[in-house]
C-alpha cells in the first residue's frame, strides 16, 4: 500500500508595514495547500501512522476528537483515499455539522460518547473493539512518537534557515517534531510554540515526552483568547484583516491565534531588526465551519 501525498509546501513571504517598519523578514511556510482536506499538521502527524497500520495489515482506523475536530475529518479522508475503513468517537452528544457531515461523506463511521467516558481512550477502543482484528487505534489529534516523526519532516524541506519559526500548539506533537527536526539539522534557529488552550503551560510536559533529545524553545501561553474555540473581536478582525490583505486562508482557532501572537510580539519589539521568521500554517481551514456565526 503507497501511503504519500507527493507534495511540497511552499513558503511565501508576508510583506507588512509592521514587519518593513521593524526590521523583519516573515514567511509563512503554506502546509495547507498539502490537500485539501488532509492538509497541514494533520497529514503530517497521520503519515507515519498510516504507514504502521499498513504494515501491521490494520484495515479499520479508529480516532478520537470533538464534534469540529479537524483531525476526524482528515482521518476520514485519509481512510477514503488510502483504503481503510474508518470510525471517529466523538465526544459529546450527538450532534451534526458541517464537519461530522464531510467525516461522514468520506465514509466514516461515527459514534457518540460521554465526555467522562472519553477521557480514557485507550480504555473505550480495548472495551468495544476488542473483537475487530481489524482495528487500529489513533489518538486525539495523531498524539504520538510517529506523528512527531511526520512533523519533523518540515525541517528537511525548507529552503533556508530562519531565526525563528513559530507554531499553533494543540497535542504537542507538531511542536516536538518540529523541534526534533532543528535539532537533527543542527540549527541555531529558536523554536516559538503558541497553545491554544487556557492555562496551556501543560504542553511542555507533552513536547518534552515526545523530544528526541532535550531542547530549549519558547512557550508564548497568553494568546489563547480564554480557551481552545475561544475568540473575541479582536482575533475575529485580524484574521479577516490578514485574509483580506495576503489571500492566505486561516482559521482563528489554530493559525490565526499563532500569527496573532507573531504580530503582536513583533510590536513589541521582541525581534531583533534583521531576523528572519517563518510562521508554520498547519491547515485546518475546515474549522472557519464552526466559526461561521463569530464572522
Amino acid at each position: 500500500m503507497n501511503i504519500d501525498l507527493e507534495f511540497l509546501s511552499p513558503v511565501q513571504q508576508i510583506k507588512n508595514d509592521l514587519f518593513k517598519k521593524q526590521g523583519l523578514k516573515v514567511f509563512i511556510k503554506r502546509d495547507d495547500l498539502i490537500h485539501p482536506i488532509i492538509s497541514g499538521n494533520k497529514w503530517r502527524k497521520l503519515k507515519y501512522i498510516l504507514k504502521q497500520a499498513g504494515a501491521e495489515k490494520k484495515t479499520h482506523l479508529v480516532t478520537f476528537g470533538g464534534a469540529y475536530s479537524n483531525h476526524l475529518l482528515a482521518t476520514a479522508a485519509a481512510a477514503a483515499q488510502f483504503g481503510f475503513k474508518s470510525t471517529g468517537i466523538v465526544r459529546g452528544e450527538q450532534v451534526d455539522n458541517d464537519t461530522l457531515f464531510l467525516s461522514r461523506l468520506h465514509g466514516m463511521n461515527l459514534l457518540f460518547t460521554d465526555r467522562e467516558t472519553y477521557r480514557d481512550k485507550p480504555g473505550f477502543f480495548k472495551r468495544y473493539f476488542i473483537n475487530d482484528d481489524d482495528a487500529f487505534f489513533i489518538n486525539e489529534g495523531g498524539a504520538s512518537a510517529e506523528g512527531a516523526r511526520g512533523c519533523s519532516e518540515l525541517i528537511d524541506e525548507l529552503p533556508g534557515e530562519y531565526n525563528h519559526i513559530f507554531c499553533a500548539c494543540g497535542t504537542g506533537t507538531t511542536a516536538a517534531g518540529i523541534i526534533n527536526g532543528i535539532k537533527k539539522h543542527d540549527l541555531k534557529t529558536e523554536f516559538h510554540a503558541v497553545p491554544v488552550f487556557k492555562n496551556g503551560d501543560f504542553i511542555e510536559h507533552d513536547i518534552n515526552r515526545l523530544l528526541t533529545a532535550p531542547a530549549d524553545y519558547h512557550l508564548h501561553t497568553g494568546y489563547h483568547f480564554e480557551g481552545y474555540g475561544k475568540v473575541d473581536t479582536r482575533l475575529i478582525e485580524f484574521v479577516k484583516k490578514f485574509v483580506a490583505s495576503t489571500g492566505i486562508l486561516i482559521e482563528p482557532v489554530y493559525t490565526g491565534k499563532m500569527l496573532y501572537a507573531l504580530y503582536d510580539l513583533a510590536a513589541q519589539d521582541y525581534f531583533k531588526r534583521g531576523s528572519c521568521i517563518l510562521a508554520i500554517h498547519s491547515g485546518g481551514i475546515w474549522g472557519l465551519l464552526g466559526m461561521k456565526g463569530k464572522f
